[in-house]
Formats: structure tokens, sequence, C-alpha cells
């Protein structure tokens, strides 16, 4: 059996870390299992569903290090759900029901008052042909629900009916049927909630393995019955915990919170993002990870602990910077000359450990070709005067910083940081950075001059 997995995001706006989340989760158990990644599309609400929504998602995966091995939209497969559904039908499984919202609602407000739990009372069950005919004469459009097999012949007595599996982050997991309404799928304007063509899905992908968020363990239970109405092999299931803020409030695309279009163009590395997304909420310690490889490696379904997991972007800069501090030139060459940055591998190794986003080597660059003189303290220019007049001759190499300063502490008399940083300040405009041993055969003699004159 190959394992499959699936991300099933619907395109109704941007990819946040949250929906990274479980993304990551299947990618990551696909690679260790040498298994299959299924992109499929929930494009079923027609309104919000869009094409650029849609392409962006591929765009932000792509970005991760996620490449899927299949994908496809669900608004191409409505034919499918149709012969399901008429499967459910034809077995009595699936009925049609006339209640609107407000007449639901006071249902179940008037079961709450009594001290019973507000599950629908399959009370359109009761219907004969002439009440239906009856209620469409008036306009009503049935919405249609799935008869939960909590009973032995006569649904309108429940009794308990358990359903089980075990969850490869939660353990085993056990809900009862007969505290369930009969859920809703499909609605009066003919349109599929999520579950049906949700299963109909999993079953034609050979879907092995469901990982998503643990706000899906309450859809479970009807969720396998489904699957056992349409004679097929349930998938394993595993919940992990959400992603929150810090504050612990959940994550919406709706609001824009923390996308990863946002974490991307702020500079991230798709690895830093990628392992304090899956890090955070685990027992494992957050480290970054250099490739997904590495990543799957570090963490398993098993190790995902049962609170929430609080993704705090603060995090993100000291991972992101260990990351940018071991990337070889070849590796960010491209997006240096995109910056405009040049000077080759000399001046990005000379300044990588003082960049938290590969983004910031510009600062840098400015730092070490810009020839205007930089701003002095006043009781400072004497010194860089006579700095200037000490200046080696070219060549420089990675000795001229010593000889350089070597030759003012003989002639001024000065140390430590009333040598250095002057110096530093005059030709970079930081009191703080790279190692000037380095940096200085970068910025050269003309430059140097210039800034110090």
């Amino acid at each position: 059996m190959t394992v499959t997995v699936r991300f099933a995001p619907s395109p109704t706006g941007f990819l946040h870390i949250g929906n990274a989340r479980p993304a990551l989760m299947n990618w990551l158990f696909a690679l260790r299992k040498g298994g299959r990644f299924v992109l499929r599309y929930d494009d079923t609400d027609r309104e919000r569903s869009t094409a650029e929504f849609a392409q962006a998602i591929g765009e932000d995966l792509a970005w991760l290090g996620i490449h899927p091995h299949e994908s496809f939209r669900q608004s191409e497969r409505i034919a499918q759900y149709d012969a399901a559904a008429e499967r459910l039908r034809a077995a009595g499984l699936l009925y049609p029901c006339y209640e609107t919202a407000d007449e639901l609602e006071r249902r179940r407000g008037r079961a709450r008052a009594l001290g019973r739990p507000p599950v629908y009372d399959r009370a359109a069950l009761k219907l004969s042909d002439e009440a239906r005919a009856a209620l469409e004469a008036e306009g009503r459009k049935p919405h249609w629900r799935f008869l939960l097999p909590n009973h032995d012949g006569d649904p309108f007595v429940t009794r308990r009916t358990e359903c089980s599996w075990s969850d490869l982050c939660r353990g085993e997991q056990t809900i009862d049927l007969a505290s369930l309404s009969d859920p809703v799928l499909i609605r009066a304007d003919g349109t599929y909630l999520y579950t049906l063509p949700s299963i109909v899905d999993d079953i034609a992908s050979g879907i092995t393995h469901v990982i998503r968020g643990e706000d899906h363990v309450a859809n479970t239970a009807v969720q396998l019955a489904i699957f056992t109405a349409l004679e097929a092999t349930p998938p394993v299931f595993a919940h992990h915990n959400l992603l929150t803020t810090v504050s612990g409030e959940g994550l919406s695309k709706r609001k824009g919170a923390l996308s990863l279009r946002s974490l991307r163009e702020a500079g991230f590395e798709p690895m830093a993002v990628a392992s304090l997304a899956v890090l955070s909420g685990t027992s494992h310690a957050i480290e970054p990870a250099e490739t997904m490889a590495a990543l799957a490696d570090m963490v398993s379904l098993a190790d995902v602990s049962r609170s929430a997991a609080k993704f705090n972007p603060d995090d993100l800069r000291p991972l992101n910077a260990r990351l940018v501090h071991r990337l070889p030139f070849d590796a960010v060459a491209d997006r240096l000359q995109a910056l405009g940055v040049a000077g080759g591998a000399a001046f990005w190794e000379a300044v990588r450990e003082n960049c938290e986003t590969v983004g910031d080597a510009a600062r840098w660059w400015r730092a070490v070709s810009d020839p205007q003189p930089m701003a002095v303290e006043p009781e400072d220019a004497d010194y860089l005067a006579r700095a200037a007049e000490l200046l080696p001759p070219d060549p420089w190499d990675d000795t001229t910083w010593g000889t350089w300063t070597g030759a003012l502490k003989a002639e001024t008399g000065r140390k430590g940081k009333a040598l250095f940083l002057p110096l530093r300040k005059a030709l970079t405009g930081e009191a703080h950075g790279p190692d000037m041993k380095a940096l200085l055969p970068l910025i050269g003699r003309r430059n140097s001059a210039a800034r110090l004159s």
C-alpha cells in the first residue's frame, strides 16, 4: 500500500501560517513514508472561491518546498458527488428536510430549555408524500441529511452507538453517534457542504491517512459512518493541535493573519517558517532544519502536544538568522543579484553572519559601495584625518585592517573601542557589523579615503 495524503484548502483567501501547519504535516509524513501528496482545491463555495487564490496557494506551497504529486478542483467533480448522493438516497440514507434555519434554531432552543441535547429529531422522516408536495408547492426546497446508523431499525429510537478510531496524534477516540444530529450533506440550493465531496474524493484518490487540525475531531465519527455507507475502507486519521497567535487567538485568512505571502515578502527563509510552524506545539526544541528531509526526520505525529501551539513571529528572526548564516553563496547568488548586490562570494561570506535575512545584505552593500562620507563625531575628526593619511597602499587584503590599525595605535596611543569604533562608524555608518578585516578590502582604498575625508 502506498501512503497517500492530501491537503484540501479552500481557495477563498491567501494561506496563513495556520494553514501551512496541516500542509506541512502531510508533506513531511509523505516524505517519511515514501508516499504521495495530493493537493485538492475545495472550491465548491462558488461565490468566494477564485482562480487567483488557487494560484496563490500553489505558489505558497512551492515556496515552502511542497510539490504535490497530483492536484485537482472539486468543482470539476460534481458528477461524482451526484452519483454518491444517489447511492445514499437509494439506500434510504439520505433524506429531504424542509425546515428553515429559523425553525431549526427554535427547535434547538426548546430542546435546551427542556434540558435535552439540541439534536435534530428527524421530523422530516415523518412527512408523507403529500406533505412534502405541499411544502414544495409553497416554494420550499429540501436540504438533505444523512441518516446516522445509531438505531436498530426505528430511526426515532436511537441507542448509544460508539464510533471509535485510533488517532495517530490523540490516541484512542470514541464518539457516540446518538449524541449527534444527522448531518446536512446538500444545501437547499443543491450545492454540497464539505463532508460528502471530501469523502468521495478521498475514496477516489486512495487517501490512506487524513492528517488535519483538531477542530475536525467532532466530524470524524460522521465521516466514518459515511465511508461505511459507501462501502469504502476509511483512512487512518490524525488530528494535530492548531497554531494560534501568542495571545491564544485563532488564525484567520480572512484577516490576513501571518499570511505566507507576507512572511515571504518580509524575507524569511521557507525552512525557517516551516520549522517554526511544525515544531511549535511538539515535544521537540525549536531549531531550524535546513531541508524538508531533515525536518521530516526530526518530528513525528506522535510528538504533537495536546495543547495549542502558539506561533510567535518574533521567534522567526533568530531562527531565520541561523539559517542565513549557513547559506553558501551559490544558494543566494540570484537573490543578491536581484537586490542589486555585487561583490560575489567574498562579500557574502563577509556579511552573512550579520544578516537576519538575505535582504539585509543590501544594507551592507550600500555601506561597502557608497563613496559618500558618513556622519562622524566632531571629537573624532582629527583622528580620522590622520587615519586617512596613514591608509596603506594598494593592494588590500585581509591583513590590511591589522596593518592600518597597528600604525594608528602606535601614532595616536589609542586602543580598544577608541581605536576601532570611530573607524568602523566612519567607514560603514554603523557601530556594529561584519569583521572589518574582511570588509575593508571590499570597501577599497578610494572609498575609504573619501569617507575619512
